[in-house]
């Protein structure tokens, strides 16, 4: 099983520090990904993608003048099994560094394929309202989110720099939290695994090569 595990942040400056809480909340995720047997995870980190200052996604490039790094990142999502999407929360809403990343790609590369939503913050709420959006945002990518969600408070506190827990008395409790989503993620990803071998999902349903409006109704 191949899943990527994408981290919301880009910020790379203090204050707050510290500087990249998220990269504490994906490692532990990471971590407890590798606690299961036959799973390989990839780490999607903004910062390793430079995009250019013009909004261009992939699908729209030439195909010889796609950039190597976002080609490459295309062929990682279109072969994953599953996602997890680890994001702050601004203003009530999603990271704009996963946000504008994930929109170079169209939704056929994520399609018939699990998310799973895990959230953060430095405060009290695990940055929880940012996952209300995200739900829609990955259903309209095509990579419907499980039911179960990782909202994680006080990451500063609760997490070393290496993602493990500083409160070994809580280190059960919470890896067991975090399984319970990342269980779902899985199961799902499995299961769609192997519906493609019995009904590959691109003979029922064709992905967009012309136009958005393709989506339309008869007639509109």
């Amino acid at each position: 099983m191949n899943i990527l595990v994408f981290m919301g942040s880009a910020r790379s400056s203090t204050p707050p520090r510290p500087a990249r809480l998220g990269e504490r909340v994906t490692q532990a995720i990471i971590n407890c990904l590798h606690c299961y047997n036959d799973i390989q995870v990839t780490l999607v980190d903004p910062l390793d993608y430079p995009l250019e200052p013009v909004f261009k996604p992939h699908f729209a490039y030439a195909q010889s003048q796609v950039p190597d790094k976002l080609d490459a990142l295309a062929a990682q999502i279109r072969a994953a099994d599953g996602y997890v999407m680890v994001s702050p929360e601004y203003n009530h809403s999603m990271s704009p560094a996963l946000c504008h990343l994930l929109n170079h790609f169209g939704s056929s590369l994520f399609s018939f394929k699990p998310s799973a939503i895990a959230t953060y913050s430095a405060g009290q709420w695990g940055g929880a309202r940012a996952a209300v959006g995200m739900r829609t945002f990955l259903g309209e990518l095509g990579c419907l989110p499980v039911s179960a969600m990782i909202h994680v408070p006080h990451a500063q506190s609760l997490l070393s720099e290496d993602g493990g827990f500083n409160d070994s008395e809580q280190q059960e409790h919470w890896q067991g939290y975090f399984s319970r989503t990342l269980n779902q993620l899985l199961w799902w990803a499995g299961a769609a695994r192997a519906q493609q071998i019995v009904q590959p999902s691109d003979a029922i349903s064709k992905a967009f090569t012309r136009s958005p409006a393709q989506r339309n109704a008869p007639g509109a």
